[in-house]
């Protein structure tokens, strides 16, 4: 008889199937209301490790220009286009599938935004970040740091060469694993206008069990998150390819989070 694995002591004892259920009831009850809810809901019980975390409290303003005093700043001509391509940053190359994600970045009425920069930040091929507090037990990958930036074109468009991420698991709850995504920063025309958001890949079984995916209720605004295989994108014997279009304001937007902490939140609970 196989035996059970032990729990996490730092992971709470729900279980997966527990988490379902819940997601499974608040997406009954959002269907059967009459309101259209796109962005991602603060309060969320299923995402465990928020519920002490997440904002209860207006934000409130603060100056701009003392903020920008301290802030690192540069330019567009600061960013280098090798920087797009996070697969030669080291002297080897990385593990993994190759993938090129493009795209464009586009305001409401579906107008282009140029000269935008965008960051982005990802896990190797084997699910772990370069960071100091992710002690997933995955190999790192010394030829992969998994960042990168680039300043959008003047029809709005951007592309990254990178590998594609894997999912990783995080201790909201026991046996818990987020879907591969990739996070992108896009700041404004200065460092305290950020919007962050994650992409993620077409088909993932993990979608229906990850509590931050859902806590997107309305399933089109969730859609909106994933990216579309492109084979105009792919290219022979090199990388498979994404498209995926980042909308800035309107009915349409892409969800964005909601402050910068809780960007960095599931690397934190691995």
């Amino acid at each position: 008889m196989s035996q059970q694995p032990a729990l996490d002591p730092a992971a709470t004892m729900d279980s997966q199937e527990t988490l379902s259920r819940e997601i499974q009831q608040i997406g009954e009850d959002y269907a059967a209301q009459s309101t259209t809810e796109t962005q991602p809901r603060l309060n969320f019980p299923p995402y465990r490790s928020s519920l002490l975390r997440h904002p209860t409290k207006s934000l409130q303003l603060a100056d701009p220009e003392t903020i920008e005093l301290w802030a690192p700043a540069f330019g567009e001509r600061d960013v280098h286009p090798l920087e797009a391509d996070l697969t030669i940053q080291h002297n080897g190359e990385p593990i993994g599938e190759r993938i090129v994600v493009s795209g464009r970045v586009l305001d409401g009425d579906g107008r282009p935004v140029r000269g935008q920069l965008i960051e982005l930040w990802q896990a190797n091929a084997a699910g772990r970040y370069m960071h100091k507090r992710d002690q997933h037990p995955a190999p790192l990958d010394p030829n992969f740091t998994g960042v990168g930036r680039a300043i959008t074109g003047p029809n709005g468009e951007y592309s990254f060469t990178t590998i594609k991420p894997a999912p990783y698991p995080w201790k909201n709850h026991h046996n818990a694993w987020r879907p591969a995504h990739i996070h992108f920063s896009l700041f404004g025309t200065d460092f305290t206008q950020r919007m962050i958001t994650q992409m993620y890949f077409p088909g993932d079984p993990l979608f229906s069990l990850d509590p931050i995916y859902q806590t997107i209720v309305d399933p089109k605004a969730r859609e909106r998150l994933v990216a579309t295989y492109d084979h105009s994108i792919t290219s022979h014997e090199w990388a498979t390819g994404y498209n995926w279009d980042i909308v800035l304001t309107g009915s349409n937007r892409t969800w964005m989070e909601s402050d910068l902490g809780d960007a960095h939140a599931d690397e934190e609970d691995h």
